[in-house]
């Protein structure tokens, strides 16, 4: 009986699937399960950078890909999926060049402004059909400029490419990850010589030769690396490119389709949206702040990126700093008992995107907009999820 590894990467945990289909049922046991916590520490001129511990997620991934061959013997094939937009650079020998920024580090604060000199949103967005996130892998690479690490980088791997190549030695980009950075044209769904040429003029580098080889989801990627089979009992097993980008992965299983059913994927971030056939690059869609991602099978996730449970994850980690932690569970069932809609935020918000304390912020906002300040955990867990139900709503119609 085969067995098939998933590996998911978030942006606070990661997980390790073995699945193995008996009769005619897909049964999936965890292997592994591991935290992603960022870390701190000094870039460059000393500013303070948020980077991923990508070194710990690798040694996660190894333990769960270990266990599984351990559990189950043979290893069919391993497939990896994460969050979009990160990526390590590499130098000419393959090595990692530094742990990769977090898209929440506020380097890439100014960039957007600096590409838009270079070509305007509206032909951005008519290019690459991408909703402006400040973070996005164009706008990291512009903020990256004149650095050390990106003028000896020579390749740009997404982050399930990065620990991909770490499996096989094989470079490559798979589409429904590369669909989120800015720099893929959405109608031909290769690399954007016009972007990329507006990028390299601002990074001082050749973007578009950072850029690996484009590879559908479905593609075999390649075979583990024998001394790596070899270490974790992966002989024989191959890496195939899924819907790298964990929510192309999360649509793929979502059991409708067509223009008539939307869905919300719900982690750190909410995605909300429906799947189509082809890209919407008109005005009306820039202006409503929606992006065209490419999904398995070959469609497009036309969808809006909302503040998802990023605000919920942040009250819990700072009522925990404070000496008071909080059991999710009951909470939640506390926040129930709380009467619904006594005060609402817009949970996209610029006040809540950078990690701290986000019952105060809310407090604030609250003060300010005239709503009555949550006074508890309980009160504060309502009117996150009474926001973000409000904020699904809105982006649903604002889809149809």
């Amino acid at each position: 009986m085969r067995t098939y590894v998933a590996v998911d990467l978030g942006a606070t945990s990661g997980r390790v699937i073995a699945g193995r289909v008996e009769g005619g049922r897909l049964v999936t046991e965890e292997t592994g399960r591991f935290p992603n916590v960022p870390v701190s520490a000094p870039g460059p001129g000393g500013r303070a950078t948020l980077h991923w511990d990508v070194l710990r997620l690798w040694a996660g991934v190894q333990d769960g890909l270990a266990a599984a061959a351990r559990r189950f013997g043979a290893v069919t094939s391993v497939g990896i999926d994460g969050w979009a937009v990160d990526h390590g650079l590499l130098d000419a020998d393959g090595a990692l060049l530094g742990n990769p920024v977090h898209y929440r580090d506020p380097r890439t604060a100014d960039a957007p402004r600096r590409l838009f000199e270079r070509i305007t949103p509206e032909r951005h967005y008519a290019l690459t059909g991408v909703q402006l996130q400040p973070f996005n892998t164009v706008f990291q690479l512009v903020a990256a400029a004149g650095t050390a690490q990106l003028a000896a980088a020579r390749r740009a791997l997404l982050i399930p490419d990065l620990l991909a190549s770490w499996l096989t030695g094989e470079q490559v980009a798979e589409l429904t990850n590369a669909s989120t950075t800015g720099l893929l044209d959405a109608t031909t769904r290769t690399w954007s010589t016009e972007v990329t040429a507006a990028a390299s003029a601002l990074a001082g580098v050749d973007v578009a030769a950072l850029l690996p080889r484009l590879v559908a989801p479905g593609s075999v990627v390649g075979a583990v690396r024998p001394e790596v089979g070899r270490a974790l009992g992966l002989d024989g097993t191959t890496v195939v490119a899924v819907g790298s980008h964990d929510t192309a992965s999360a649509v793929a299983a979502v059991p409708v389709a067509g223009r008539d059913a939307a869905w919300i994927s719900s982690g750190t971030w909410s995605l909300v949206g429906l799947e189509l056939d082809a890209p919407v690059l008109t005005e009306a869609s820039r202006a409503a702040n929606f992006t065209n991602e490419l999904g398995v099978h070959g469609t497009v996730r036309y969808l809006r990126n909302v503040t998802g449970l990023w605000l919920l994850e942040q009250a819990l980690a700072t009522w925990a700093a404070q000496g008071r932690p909080q059991e999710l569970e009951p909470l939640l069932r506390q926040a129930a008992d709380v009467p619904g809609l006594r005060c609402v935020v817009d949970v996209d918000d610029p006040a809540f995107a950078a990690p701290g304390d986000v019952p105060a912020r809310i407090a604030d906002v609250a003060r300010a907009t005239g709503q009555p300040a949550p006074s508890g955990p309980a009160e504060v867990v309502r009117v996150v999820l009474d926001s973000l139900a409000l904020a699904h709503a809105r982006a649903v119609r604002q889809a149809a």
